[in-house]
């Protein structure tokens, strides 16, 4: 056999192999929803077999995942065969890749000059819906594009699909028309679903996809309306009896117009450049969106040139998906580390075999406690899904049993604390196990480190190494000490010196003024956090007044309910942390909020303001504290009783309801007013 014989041969068994993989992976994904590998590297088997197809026709057979959609329909469901094909999406994942995609259809079109229409991914179940005289007539998933499963029933339970077709602009209903979209679940909502099920003793969905397509394809729709499912509708398949708009953005506004809720904020465009800012634009919002998305659509609008352009096998040429970077990827679980935080809570770190995930080297997760370990199965040494959303610390998905070897091992929370070897416990009904030292140096390194930071003292300069220093030197017992610190010994340190000691000292200084919600918040009460503190300074006005309170007083002060009230009560009933609070005291750090922000003659005196969004000018937290610093009661839920809600970019459901309620809702302007003590006229 000739050595081009035996390469052919090798190349034909490579890509067979790569078949293989793809359609187990497919399987997995879309009719089990339990995938055992990460959407990006399904992307990465797929572009494999792509490149060698593309470089050798001649390989290219019927059954290769590049020439079809999806997965086969499950038997539970009628089928049903679409009229014209769902087709998928090409994927770029860069400029450049996105400027070719362009070029090969000036290629098609030379001369052409094209809108393009960017819309969000939505991270759903992609469906169709079909209509008769305005009724809908059945509805059925993508399937394999060709051949979908028939969940009419399923469908008509979803609350946001409507039954009927009203036009809201007076203008003709189609005879028959086939609407696509995707369904999906809101993020608030699948992680209430989540804690439901977790609740009832189920098996909980990995995300909000997952989520969706299992509760579409429950057999029983009873099931699925207990799901709180959602449709956005991306476009038209065909529509007969009358003419269809001639573009796809104004198809969008036809569909919202008979009661379809469209793709957010889609926009066109007549520039590359411009597309690609949006795509930047989407980028940036992501994790801060109410669903989820894991990429932006550009498609051409003008309809005739996308018959002009076709279709290429599975997608179309004058469509295409900007994949974003990729937030879940495999790795490996190599060890489960515990650390000791300032309330004396042991906390399980996953140790990871190091991957990147959308740019960023990940080799921690968060573990939460020993029921999330037990719940998700995970055992030392398993593969896992990992995920990185936002500016969160990543989390394990999930552990993949199937790519156990035997060698895994289970973890077993310690019965003695690592950082100081006391026996620890767990209360009975409580998640988490804490350390019952009281003085364990691991505590009161986590408790400064609270102190000092932003949200509390606001002490710059004070990081967590120089925390353990001085704790390690014997310098603080509590935080009381920061303010009696030997300055001359803290400027004689090694790679210190005596600036470093000035500027330090002066930072330590200015914080003996800082306002008592935020002293509060830096002593570290159990289950206490800014919001609830600045709610307890507004309500006593000194550490005294929360001190001689009763349980039922704290109870009864706006947004802290019996947990908390019986967290705050407990704490300044203990005669250590009565000793904490006499030293601060003594140190002149102030325990008791100005006249000036009680005082009803503040400028804000009585109003009951709400944030909501993203503002340019002055971040929330900051915002907040000067609001209350001029009388106002800020709070976090909208109601009759609120004076205003100010609302940012990307303002949601806060400025909706406040709306509805008739409360003024002002913008960034009225805000800075605000912040100058002035109210809006």
């Amino acid at each position: 056999m000739s050595q081009q014989a035996d390469t052919s041969a090798a190349l034909a068994s490579r890509l067979d192999a790569l078949r293989i993989s793809a359609r187990r992976q497919a399987y997995e994904y879309y009719v089990l929803d339990r995938p055992t590998v990460s959407d990006a590297e399904y992307d990465d088997v797929i572009a494999q077999i792509r490149a060698i197809e593309e470089a050798h026709p001649d390989l290219i057979t019927t059954d290769s995942p590049t020439q079809r959609v999806g997965a086969t329909p499950q038997s539970g469901f009628t089928q049903i065969t679409h009229p014209l094909p769902l087709l998928s999406l090409s994927n770029v994942f860069d400029r450049g890749e996105l400027d070719a995609w362009a070029t090969r259809m000036e290629r098609i079109l030379p001369g052409a000059s094209f809108t393009y229409v960017t819309e969000p991914k939505i991270d759903g179940l992609a469906v169709a819906l079909t209509y008769v005289d305005g009724l809908l007539d059945h509805g059925a998933t993508r399937g394999d594009g060709f051949i979908g499963e028939d969940i009419t029933a399923n469908l008509r339970t979803v609350p946001t699909i409507p039954l009927r077709l009203d036009s809201s602009d007076g203008s003709p209903v189609p005879p028959v028309i086939e609407v696509r979209g995707e369904i999906y679940m809101r993020r608030a909502d699948f992680a209430a679903l989540n804690e439901r099920i977790e609740r009832d003793g189920g098996k909980t969905f990995m995300n909000p996809r997952n989520a969706a397509a299992g509760s579409l394809r429950q057999l029983d729709p009873r099931i699925t309306a207990s799901r709180p499912l959602r449709l956005f509708v991306y476009g038209i398949g065909y529509v007969s009896g009358i003419d269809e708009p001639a573009g796809h953005l104004a198809g969008l506004q036809w569909l919202q117009s008979l009661g379809f809720d469209s793709t957010p904020d889609a926009k066109a465009d007549t520039t590359l450049d411009a597309v690609w800012n949006r795509c930047q634009w989407w980028l940036d919002r992501r994790h801060g969106l109410p669903f989820e998305i894991d990429g932006v659509v550009v498609k051409v609008d003008d309809r005739r040139q996308q018959e002009e352009l076709g279709a290429i096998a599975r997608e179309p040429r004058w469509a295409t998906a900007y994949k974003f970077p990729a937030i879940q990827q495999r790795t490996k679980l190599l060890d489960i580390l515990v650390n000791v935080g300032r309330t004396g809570t042991l906390n399980p770190l996953a140790v990871l075999e190091p991957v990147n995930i959308g740019g960023v080297m990940v080799s921690r997760a968060t573990l939460h406690n020993e029921d999330e370990i037990e719940r998700k199965g995970l055992l030392i040494g398993d593969s896992v899904i990992v995920q990185r959303a936002g500016d969160v610390i990543p989390q394990i998905v999930q552990a993949i049993p199937e790519r156990r070897t035997g060698e895994e091992r289970p973890f077993v929370m310690p019965t003695m604390c690592p950082a100081c070897g006391a026996p620890t416990h767990r209360e009975e009904g409580e998640a988490m196990r804490f350390c019952t030292n009281a003085a364990c140096p691991a505590q009161l390194k986590r408790h400064v480190e609270h102190f000092v930071s932003r949200g509390a003292m606001d002490i710059s300069g004070f990081g967590e190494k120089l925390v353990d220093r001085f704790i390690d030197l014997g310098w603080i017992q509590d935080v009381a000490d920061l303010y009696a610190l030997p300055w001359e010994e803290v400027a004689a340190l090694d790679r210190f010196g005596e600036k470093s000691a000035e500027n330090l000292r002066t930072a330590i200084e200015a914080s003996r003024e800082q306002p008592l919600a935020r002293l509060i918040n830096g002593l570290g009460i159990r289950h206490i956090g800014e919001r609830s503190a600045a709610s307890l300074a507004e309500r006593f006005g000194s550490l005294d007044a929360i001190t001689a309170a009763t349980l039922e007083e704290i109870a009864g002060v706006a947004g802290v309910g019996p947990i908390l009230a019986q967290s705050v009560h407990d704490f300044f009933q203990e005669p250590r942390n009565q000793e904490v609070i006499r030293k601060l005291r003594e140190a002149g750090v102030r325990t008791e909020e100005s006249g000036s922000a009680r005082d009803h003659g503040a400028p804000l005196a009585g109003l009951t303001i709400v944030l909501t969004g993203r503002f340019a000018t002055a971040g929330r937290a900051e915002a907040e504290e000067r609001l209350r610093r001029l009388g106002a009661n800020v709070t976090s839920s909208v109601s009759k009783k609120t004076s205003y809600v100010v609302a940012g970019e990307d303002a949601g459901s806060k400025e909706t309801r406040a709306r509805e309620l008739g409360v003024p809702v002002f913008g960034e302007p009225e805000l800075l007013r605000l912040l100058d003590g002035m109210v809006p006229a």
